[in-house]
C-alpha cells in the first residue's frame, strides 16, 4: 500500500518537477513527487506530494530528508493526512499529522452575532430581537483567562458611562 507524504517549506518560485524529484533521485523509481503549483502564475504553492511504497519506506525517508536544504530552504517531510470529500476537485494544502500544540483563540460572542444577524432581517418580520438572544446562557460564553483582567475594567468602564 502506498503512503503519500507531505513535503512543506518548499520555495514559492518557479520549481520543475524534476528538481524536486532530483532531491529524492536516491530512493529509485519506487518514489514519485507532485509539486502543487499556482494554477496563474504557474509558480509553486510552497508544497507538493511525494508518495512511497510502504510506511516502513516513509519513515526513513522522514528522518533522512527531513530538514534536508532545497535552494536554500530547509524542507519539512510528514506523512500526509487522508483528503476529505470536499477538497476532491480542488488541490490545497491538506491537514498534516502533527504533534504540535494548537494556540487557543479568544472566544466568539455569540450572543452579538445573533444579534446583528437578526437586525438585517428585522426589516421584513417585524418580531423582536430580544426574544431570541435572552435565551443565550451567561455560563456557555467564557472570556480568555489571559484578558479576563482587562475585560472586567471594560465592563466597569461600560458601566460607568451608561449610569451618567
Amino acid at each position: 500500500m502506498s503512503v503519500r507524504l507531505y513535503i512543506g517549506n518548499l520555495p514559492k518560485e518557479e520549481i520543475d518537477r524534476q528538481e524536486l524529484q532530483a532531491v529524492f533521485a536516491e530512493e529509485g523509481d519506487a518514489v514519485t513527487t507532485k509539486l502543487i503549483k499556482d494554477r496563474k502564475t504557474g509558480k509553486c504553492r510552497g508544497f507538493g506530494f511525494l508518495t512511497v511504497n510502504n510506511d516502513e519506506q516513509a519513515d526513513q525517508i522522514i528522518e533522512k530528508y527531513n530538514g534536508q536544504m532545497f535552494k536554500d530552504t530547509a524542507i519539512k517531510l510528514e506523512k500526509a493526512l487522508p483528503r476529505t470529500k470536499g477538497e476532491e476537485g480542488d488541490e490545497q494544502a491538506p491537514k498534516v499529522a502533527s504533534q504540535a500544540t494548537s494556540i487557543p483563540t479568544p472566544s466568539i460572542n455569540k450572543e452579538s452575532r445573533r444579534e446583528k444577524g437578526a437586525k438585517k432581517s428585522r426589516r421584513g418580520g417585524g418580531s423582536s430581537v430580544r426574544e431570541t438572544t435572552s435565551n443565550v446562557d451567561s455560563d456557555a460564553i467564557r472570556p480568555d483567562p489571559r484578558w479576563a483582567a482587562d475585560l472586567e475594567k471594560l465592563k466597569q468602564m461600560l458601566a460607568a458611562q451608561t449610569t451618567n
